[in-house]
């Protein structure tokens, strides 16, 4: 496969019927929400039994900064994978890799009484942990395939739809996770959570058997590849001009989520018990419900990289003020339009890069961006945790404090933790408006809208096809030369100015 990019006059449309793209990526959209929904499951749930079994902020804080950190190390390795091999032998590997991690967690559950699993202090919680945490990871490379079937299946003028499409199922499935997880972990219990994952995983891999997805194998590039090719996504980031700057944009949106990932859940399980708790995700989750339809529906405007850095300062002005009090109303309604606004910020960054990058290194460059971006949110975890359980929550609960920050933050419960938030929100506001006076932003601004499309995969209607036909190759080169390709095959869409922002 190239290791760079076509020149913009090599593109060529898939040859694929947009009937049967459409009900293929369908298809594969509904599986990875299942698989989603069984994973986020499980790691909501060891979240808020730990927690409410230790009253540890820093054991918490740990096991979200270890996720985040997992996942910045192996994206790449990730993203690497999925561009070698067809999407959908990707995806059925991650889930048959992840099964077998929460079989293995299951049988820890047996073999150990609970108070072992617990004992921070022993090596068994953290073994527990780390296997549930390592399934989890591996079924993240079914998002970066998923990115990469979007270009596969989706007319390029529809992607950031696509992508909106990709937030809303994404959004409803947080839903279902955040209800079930509180309410199994303090009806059922941790065990019977466990099995039922177990279950639902092995459902989600057996239904993903049954889908099909059109596309040919991978060509090779002839030469001898690293396992990890990071050379080869280094050359494509760099190949279009700006792109490394998306990629530190959205990293900005991934500072104040590692202060979430570790102190969101232990302020709202001090506001709520854990079945309430559960319940508060799941409503607050329909923002993200709603944030990724209007995306499907009107797409992200004509510089999505705009709409992007506008986001992130008010996702920063959010940070700063929803916890100003202790009212549990106030607390709500800041998470619900925190999760509205995540599906734009996602969206934004895979439309560019699905435009500006040939499909057949969007895996590495995906996985490249996912690395990048990961790494931010468990550095703030891991400063954040033991920093706000030994030294900003004492603090806030002293005469010093209240004092010092009563005025703004009042008197009422989680004190420190809120004077966490408002801190990481107004650093978020600096970041987001002094991007918009780079160069780098201009730069990418200009980029993507006078870029043509990238190089786009060639597919056939059976995944497991050989090469092309000889018609499929007239087609193919007709497309190139800017003629009528034969009946069988769709005409070349057209390649001039941004993709339109609505139906």
């Amino acid at each position: 496969m190239s290791e760079t990019p076509q020149p913009a006059d090599s593109a060529v449309a898939p040859i694929v019927d947009p009937a049967t793209g459409r009900r293929a990526f369908l298809g594969v959209l509904v599986n990875t929400a299942a698989a989603n929904v069984t994973t986020s499951y499980l790691w909501f749930a060891l979240t808020f039994w730990v927690y409410l079994e230790t009253r540890s902020v820093l054991a918490t804080g740990v096991i979200g900064g270890a996720y985040m950190l997992l996942l910045a190390v192996f994206a790449m390795l990730f993203g690497t994978i999925v561009d070698r091999h067809r999407k959908h032998r990707v995806m059925v590997v991650s889930g048959v890799v992840t099964l077998a991690a929460f079989l293995v967690a299951g049988a820890l559950w047996l073999l150990f009484p609970e108070r072992v699993l617990l004992d921070l202090g022993g090596p068994w919680f953290w073994v527990f942990s780390g296997v549930v945490l390592g399934g989890a990871v591996i079924e993240n490379m079914r998002n970066i395939a998923l990115s990469t079937t979007v270009t596969l299946l989706v007319p390029e003028e529809r992607r950031a739809n696509a992508n909106g499409l990709v937030g809303t199922v994404q959004g409803l499935s947080f839903v279902v996770t955040s209800v079930f997880s509180g309410l199994s972990v303090g009806q059922l219990g941790m065990g019977w959570t466990l099995a039922i994952a177990i279950v639902l995983t092995l459902v989600a891999l057996l239904h993903l058997l049954t889908i099909r997805i059109p596309e040919k194998r991978p060509e090779p590039t002839g030469e001898r590849a690293p396992a990890v090719d990071v050379r080869g996504a280094v050359r494509a980031v760099r190949a279009s001009p700006g792109l490394f700057a998306l990629l530190i944009f959205s990293t900005f949106n991934n500072l104040i989520g590692g202060v979430y990932l570790a102190l969101m859940d232990p302020y709202g399980l001090q506001l709520f018990s854990v079945e309430a708790w559960g319940l508060v995700l799941g409503i607050t989750a329909t923002g993200f419900i709603i944030g990724g339809g209007l995306v499907a529906k009107f797409g992200l405007g004509r510089n999505p990289i705009r709409t992007m850095l506008l986001i992130v300062i008010g996702m920063g002005v959010l940070g700063a003020t929803f916890t100003l009090r202790d009212w549990w109303w106030l607390y709500i309604a800041g998470i619900w339009v925190y999760m509205a606004l995540i599906p734009a910020v996602e969206a934004a960054e895979q439309t560019v890069i699905q435009k500006v990058v040939p499909f057949e290194t969007q895996g590495r460059v995906f996985g490249f961006a996912a690395a990048f971006e990961s790494a931010s949110a468990p550095i703030t975890a891991f400063l954040i945790a033991p920093i706000a359980e030994f030294a900003i929550i004492p603090y806030m609960d002293g005469a010093d404090g209240r004092a010092t920050w009563g005025w703004l933050l009042g008197d009422g419960i989680g004190r420190g933790i809120a004077l966490v938030f408002l801190f990481g929100g107004l650093v978020m506001v600096v970041a987001g408006a002094a991007a918009f006076l780079t160069r780098s932003y201009r730069v990418l601004s200009r980029q993507y809208q006078t870029a043509s499309p990238a190089s786009e995969p060639d597919v056939a209607g059976d995944p497991a096809a050989d090469p092309p036909r000889p018609a499929e190759e007239a087609s193919a080169l007709a497309a190139r030369a800017g003629g009528s390709p034969d009946a069988e095959a769709p005409a070349p869409r057209e390649r001039t100015g941004p993709p339109p922002t609505g139906d």
